[in-house]
């Protein structure tokens, strides 16, 4: 999947935010040897190659438009830490040229009849929703094997990724397909990440992070005399993931329902050719026929490919919300939300919904569509 083209997927986008955790040598009883290896040498390599952006931004034969990007950067870099009170570290002040479009690939996985992912332990950092690999051809021998096994996958590239502040994450050049705006965004989303981290809730910390990276790019654009973010877009992509997030709220009822699994099975494949139609709607009616979701919408669709939007938007209202409240003070907010993360899940979880306001109800159109669909296929 390239990144060059007509523009970025939801999915690609929350690519772009996707963390993988290269934390050494640890193993638990999920992790095996070979995996642990990969990632440790990937991250070294990525180390080993990279290099000052001061002495790129000082190099009389580097190319002017690198140092003109590396320079924007850097400017991101420190107004994190200076206006948005992120952590103040080395990270993101070197760069590594990598010899491929993405530095990981992460794996998804979920079962045939769940939108539940399956979850993958590690002994320091807890369990995350997802495996990264700096192979993409690894990476997609190890989707098949879990193919076979019956469950459902999902395969993304990954331009960066954080390791908590263990070490100085540079820069690189798979972060620099997009322009500076939005490689601000993703250097706030990964120092968000070093700032703040719950052990076993990627969605907790993915939206968080989002959040983070969202609200400081809006601060940044604003500092830098740059015209807000296009509306139209924004309002596009929000409308794009509602209805991906209602397909996976009328798939947990569908695979909670009391029908034989052919059933369901024929009502999954129903569900989301009615995502696609739905989708060619909004594009024609609403958008002027803008493609830049096709891509993910004409790819394979199945539990795994929705896994992102819940991981990474999920509570995105309520931290907004948290933001807002604490009178939009980047300290007294980070102070709110550490209280929150102190909770044992069940409570953090009400809270969270608290916040953001609880899912709202199937459209009722949507819920007899549904309904009928399980009637039909269970006769």
């Amino acid at each position: 999947m390239k990144w060059q083209g007509l523009g970025k997927t939801v999915v690609e986008m929350a690519a772009l935010r996707w963390v993988i955790l290269v934390i050494g040598l640890s193993l638990s009883g999920c992790a095996t040897v070979e995996y642990v290896h990969q990632a440790w040498e990937g991250h070294r390599t990525v180390m080993q190659t990279s290099v000052p952006v001061t002495t790129i931004l000082t190099d009389p034969v580097a190319d002017p438009q690198l140092q003109a990007r590396l320079a924007q950067a850097l400017k991101a870099r420190r107004f994190a830490s200076d206006r948005l009170q992120l952590p103040d570290n080395p990270s993101y002040t070197r760069y590594s040229a990598l010899p491929r479009p993405y530095v990981v690939w992460n794996l998804f996985v979920a079962p045939e009849f769940s939108v539940d992912p399956v979850e993958h332990c590690f002994l320091f950092a807890g369990c995350t929703a997802y495996k990264g690999y700096f192979d993409e051809q690894r990476t997609r021998q190890e989707a098949r094997t879990w193919r076979e096994k019956g469950m459902d996958v999902y395969v993304g590239g990954v331009p960066a990724y954080s390791t908590l502040g263990w070490y100085d994450d540079p820069l690189l050049s798979s972060m620099l397909h997009w322009d500076d705006a939005y490689v601000a965004e993703l250097i706030f989303h990964e120092l968000a990440h070093q700032l703040l981290f719950v052990r076993d809730d990627t969605a907790f910390n993915e939206s968080f992070a989002t959040f983070v990276g969202q609200e400081g790019m809006r601060q940044w654009r604003a500092a830098q005399g740059l015209e807000p973010a296009d509306a139209s877009i924004e309002r596009q992509r929000q409308q794009f993931i509602e209805l991906v997030q209602m397909t996976t709220r009328d798939l947990r009822q569908l695979y909670a329902s009391e029908v034989d699994d052919q059933a369901r099975r024929q009502a999954k494949a129903a569900r989301f050719e009615q995502l696609r139609a739905e989708y060619r709607y909004l594009q024609d009616q609403h958008w002027a026929g803008d493609t830049r979701y096709d891509a993910w919408i004409d790819a394979e669709l199945n539990n795994a490919s929705l896994l992102p939007f819940g991981l990474y938007d999920q509570w995105v209202p309520a931290f907004e919300r948290l933001f807002r409240q604490a009178g939009n003070d980047w300290d007294d907010f980070y102070q709110a939300v550490r209280k929150v993360a102190a909770l044992d899940p069940k409570a953090r979880q009400a809270q969270l919904e608290r916040l953001s306001g609880r899912p709202p109800a199937p459209r009722p159109t949507q819920a007899s569509r549904l309904g009928k669909l399980l009637d039909s296929k269970s006769r």
